[in-house]
Formats: structure tokens, C-alpha cells, sequence
């Protein structure tokens, strides 16, 4: 007997994405529906490429009651409205947006960093998915953190427009076409031209000069990977349509060498290392996306500081940064804890 699963926002590209890897992975599901806002209700899409289609109910409408699990991909909005409904009614929720990220009572889950925190998820019976660009770094952060403590960690990120939705992949395309033909590509998704270009600047500014993207690198890595760690990002929205990007340095407590770190992330879940310095020996966004793996690259010791470390890693941010996490979650809470499938 499997599972009955709701994906919100099942018509966005997170929500396709989802479906997709629900039945790449054969998840044990009986049933599913795509829900999502009054103006796709009652249209068509495929549930994955299982051949099969699903009709788009009103979320609005939508009883949980019945249902075991919920992932949200329709953001924060919409979490707000009918997550806490979802969850009462018995269904758990596994949710994509911000808005229970930091909540104490809502663990979030990278399943390849910290399977355990699941545990707590019964005091709001929800789980948080982190941001895009911190599932990465941390899948690759949690095996070195392991075997030499990090004290520091400084990144840059070279985040694809995918992460800004359908719209930003939309203003990408238009504006690469307008600039060749001549016509006008002012912005309107992003605050300046996105094409041929990198601006960096990803959500509102704060009052300290950083943004909220580069706010949310910080807290959620400590919530998931410990409160001591340092953290400084600088988020920068790049001309990509598919993948993040993220350069990474970072101060270890305890001695690690090059060597060593190749050695260990090649034998961590969820990494794929490629590491060869020559040319063309590191991967890039074109040849991440599909894939599930975090790829880490350039792999080096970092000498005007003590045990330092920089590394280049690469991610779908469509997969593992938001809709193969929320599929992982869903495993793992199935094997923890509802032990439903056989």
C-alpha cells in the first residue's frame, strides 16, 4: 500500500520537477493531485513521463483530510494560506517556500546533512526545504565539516534565472533575442538586464547592505549545518537558465589537505567529485541539469589562511535545490516515520 500525496503548484517548474522525480524514483505513491491556483484549475498535465495526466485542482477548494503527505512549490504566499491547514487536517507538509524555514518548531531537512533533525517535524507536522543555493553547499560542506570541523565559510554564488521562476527564464530568452535584433530589452523580472550580464542582487536589500538571499545562506546553513560556523555570502544572479553555481572558501578548525577532501567527497552521498586539472576537468550549470548530483570541482588548499580550503560546486537548482530535496524528504519521512510502503 503506498502513499497519497499532494504537490501545490504542481503547474510551475518546481511542481512539474517534482512529478518528474516522483516517478523517475518510483516513489511508492497510490495516488497524486496536482493542485494549484483557481486559474489552472481544471487544466491538464502530465505526471511525469509515466504516460499518465492529472487533472489541476482548486487549492483554494482543496480538502487534505485523507491525504499523507503535502509538497508545496507554489511559495510562500500560498504556504501561508493553506500549509497549517494541510497539516492539521493530518496531511504533512513538506514545504518549498521561506516561511517555516527558520521556525524553531520546523526542522529542515537536507537528507544527505542532517536525516536525524526529521524527527522533530510532528510539533507543526511540517518540514522546511532549504533555499536552492544553500541545499547545495551544504551537501558539499557536511563531509569536510565532519572530518575537520569548518570555523569559516566565504561564498559567491552565480545563481541561474530558473531560480526566479518561469518569469525569469522568460526575460533571459527575450532579452538575449531583442539585444540580436535590435529591439528594446528593458527589465522587468529582474531590477537590470539580465542578459549578457550578472547582477548582483537576489531579493530585498536589509538594513546591513546584504540581501535577503544572501541573509537566507547564512541562517539556514547554521540552523542545518551548527550555530558556530561563519558565514558570508554574496549572491549574484547570472545569464544561466538551469543550474547554481557557487565558489567556496573555507577555514577548518583542524588540519585537511587537498587530497584528503577529494578523498572524502568522493565517497559521500549525494557528491559526485570531478576534480582533474586540465582543461575542461570541472563541471558547469549546461551539464548539471537532470541530474541529481552535486558536483564539487576544483578542489584546492587555500594558503593565506590556516586549513583553508576553496572548491567549486555545481547544482540543478530545480532538482536538488528544491524539487529532488522535497522528494528525498518525502523518502526519508516515509522510512522514519510513516512506514506506509512496503
Amino acid at each position: 500500500m503506498g502513499y497519497r500525496v499532494v504537490v501545490v503548484g504542481a503547474t510551475g517548474n518546481v511542481g512539474r520537477e517534482i512529478l518528474n522525480i516522483l516517478v523517475e524514483r518510483e516513489f511508492p505513491f497510490d495516488e497524486i493531485a496536482a493542485v494549484a491556483s483557481p486559474r489552472s484549475t481544471g487544466s491538464i498535465i502530465d505526471l511525469g513521463d509515466s504516460g499518465k495526466e492529472l487533472k489541476v485542482h482548486n487549492i483554494e477548494h482543496f480538502d487534505f483530510e485523507g491525504w499523507d503527505m503535502a509538497l508545496f512549490a507554489a511559495g510562500s504566499e500560498v504556504s501561508r494560506a493553506h500549509a497549517s491547514r494541510a497539516a492539521a487536517a493530518g496531511c504533512t507538509v513538506i514545504d518549498n517556500s521561506s516561511l517555516y524555514r527558520m521556525d524553531p518548531d520546523v526542522p529542515l531537512i537536507v537528507p544527505e546533512v542532517n536525516p536525524e533533525a526529521i524527527d522533530g517535524y510532528r510539533a507543526k507536522n511540517i518540514i522546511a526545504n532549504p533555499n536552492c543555493s544553500t541545499a547545495q553547499m551544504v551537501v558539499a560542506l557536511k563531509p569536510l565539516h565532519d572530518a575537520a570541523t569548518i570555523k569559516r565559510v566565504v561564498v559567491a554564488t552565480y545563481q541561474s534565472v530558473s531560480g526566479a521562476g518561469k518569469a525569469g527564464m522568460d526575460e533571459l530568452f527575450e532579452q538575449s533575442r531583442n539585444i540580436f535584433v535590435g529591439d528594446s530589452n528593458s527589465p522587468v523580472k529582474f531590477t537590470k538586464q539580465i542578459a549578457f550580464n550578472v547582477i548582483p542582487h537576489i531579493d530585498e536589500f536589509l538594513d546591513d547592505g546584504s540581501t535577503k538571499e544572501e541573509w537566507k545562506m547564512v541562517v539556514e546553513t547554521k540552523k542545518i549545518l551548527g550555530s558556530k560556523i561563519k558565514v558570508s555570502a554574496t549572491c549574484v544572479r547570472v545569464p544561466v537558465f538551469v543550474g547554481h553555481s557557487e565558489a567556496i572558501n573555507i577555514e577548518f578548525e583542524d588540519e585537511i589537505s587537498a587530497g584528503q577532501a577529494q578523498r572524502i567527497l568522493r565517497e559521500s552521498p549525494g557528491i559526485m567529485l570531478v576534480d582533474k586539472r586540465e582543461d575542461g576537468g570541472y563541471v558547469t550549470p549546461v551539464e548539471c541539469v537532470g541530474e541529481y548530483a552535486t558536483f564539487v570541482s576544483r578542489v584546492r588548499e587555500d594558503p593565506t589562511v590556516d586549513n583553508g580550503l576553496s572548491i567549486w560546486v555545481v547544482s540543478d537548482n530545480l532538482r536538488k535545490g528544491a524539487a529532488l530535496n522535497a522528494v528525498q524528504i518525502a523518502e526519508l519521512l516515509g522510512r522514519r516515520h510513516l512506514q506506509k510502503a512496503a
